[in-house]
């Protein structure tokens, strides 16, 4: 059943298992080299997730919701709660779990027969809020609770909510430019031979790890041992600072082709 014909609420004899199969075979392909845990974990968590909200008569924006109430919490509780060892786990559920219905939502879209410009708004405004104020949030705890050695460490945060903002911004306005001018997507362009691109693909799938949202929020598993996380942390907002001076200048030549 193509997506321009879904059903906006399951038939009674679709099972939870056929829904989760009718919303597979309706995926959107992954972009070749894309973050691994995005694509191989939090798409298919969000798969089940989806079928379940849409057999619950949830729409998009409700699974929105629900993808910032965890989120967010998590976020609250790294600015407001002192580091110990089970607060890590805790945060890294909470934010795991809001990435994941992040990724539920859209697909709920599609299953209910496609989303709105409204749903699309909210859901990046939602994921612009979270962006910014998780390394907020973590500039704050590291100025509370954290003994660092020198204050220009608090920095570090600050750089990569930087970092991740114009990272957010700029691949959105990329695709709306791409798209506004009808240029095809990364995802569809195919050269050399398959299994030459292939191995490029998964090179470049590791390589881009310290950018996936969904292994930052496993880095904060570490948040109860303040000198562990910040080093790895320090280690991600390094690894992310230097994908976005790269990519920007692969980013800029495309968009002079554009015209």
């Amino acid at each position: 059943m193509s997506v321009a014909h879904a059903r906006v609420s399951p038939a009674a004899d679709e099972t939870y298992l056929g829904t989760v199969r009718r919303l597979a075979s309706a995926q959107k392909k992954a972009a070749r080299g894309a973050p691994p845990y995005s694509i191989y974990v939090n798409r298919r968590v969000g798969r089940y997730l989806a079928a379940w909200a849409y057999r619950a008569g949830l729409t998009p924006n409700m699974v929105t919701g629900i993808s910032a109430a965890f989120t967010f919490t998590g976020i609250a509780l790294i600015a407001t709660v002192a580091p110990v060892w089970w607060l890590g786990i805790v945060v890294w559920l909470l934010l795991a779990a809001g990435y994941a219905f992040d990724s539920a939502d859209g697909q709920v879209a599609r299953l209910r027969g496609g989303g709105s410009a409204s749903g699309e708004w909210l859901d990046h405004v939602v994921d612009a809020l979270k962006i910014s104020t998780l390394h907020l949030a973590v500039l704050i705890s590291a100025y509370r609770f954290f003994e660092l050695s020198n204050d220009a460490l608090l920095l570090v945060p600050i750089g990569y909510c930087i970092v991740a903002a114009v990272s957010f911004f700029a691949m959105i306005l990329n695709d709306q430019l791409k798209a506004a001018h009808g240029a095809a997507s990364a995802s569809a362009a195919v050269t050399g031979p398959a299994s030459t691109a292939d191995g490029r693909s998964r090179a470049r799938s590791l390589l881009l790890v310290p950018t996936d949202y969904g292994f930052l929020c496993m880095l904060f598993v570490l948040l109860g041992f303040p000198v562990l996380f910040f080093i790895a942390y320090a280690v991600f907002f390094v690894a992310n600072a230097a994908h976005l001076t790269l990519a920007s200048v692969k980013w800029f030549t495309d968009m002079s082709r554009l015209g």
